[in-house]
C-alpha cells in the first residue's frame, strides 16, 4: 500500500499497520482518497468510519525505523510491484531513502531498477 500511494502520489498523509491490531490499518488522509485506496485491497472486510486521535494510537507507534538487514551482493526476491516474484541481485543500498538498486537474476539484460527496501525479501541461504 505503501508504494502505491508513493507511486500514484496520493493525498494520503500516513499509513498505520500496528503488529498487535491484526487485520486493522489506520489510513490519515482525504477520505475520498481512503476508500479509493480501500477499494483496491484484497480481502477487504469494511471501513469503520470513525476518527481517531493519536492518544488512542500513541502505544503502538515507535519513532524507530526498522535497520536495512540488506546489503550488496545479497539475493532477494521481489514482493510488490511490477516484478513481483522475480528474484534478483541487491546492488546498492541506500539507507537515507531506504532504497535498495537491484538487477533481477531471469531478465536477458540486467537493468539496475531502484526499488522501496519493503518490496523485497532476503532469499534463504
Amino acid at each position: 500500500m505503501k508504494s502505491e500511494v508513493k507511486a500514484q502520489n496520493l493525498d494520503i498523509k500516513a499509513v498505520f499497520h500496528p503488529e498487535e491490531l491484526k487485520g486493522y490499518i489506520f489510513i490519515e488522509g482525504k477520505e475520498s482518497v481512503i476508500r479509493d485506496l480501500a477499494s483496491d485491497l484484497r480481502h477487504l472486510r469494511g471501513i469503520i468510519d470513525n476518527e481517531v486521535g493519536v492518544d488512542q494510537i500513541e502505544k503502538y507507534l515507535s519513532e524507530e525505523q526498522e535497520d536495512i538487514k540488506i546489503e550488496e551482493g545479497d539475493e532477494v526476491e521481489v514482493i510488490g510491484g511490477a516484478f513481483k516474484g522475480e528474484n534478483a541481485k541487491v546492488k546498492r543500498v541506500d539507507d537515507t531513502n531506504r532504497e535498495i538498486t537491484i538487477e533481477l537474476l531471469d531478465a536477458a539484460v540486467p537493468i539496475p531498477t531502484t526499488v522501496d527496501v519493503d518490496m523485497v525479501r532476503k532469499k534463504s541461504s
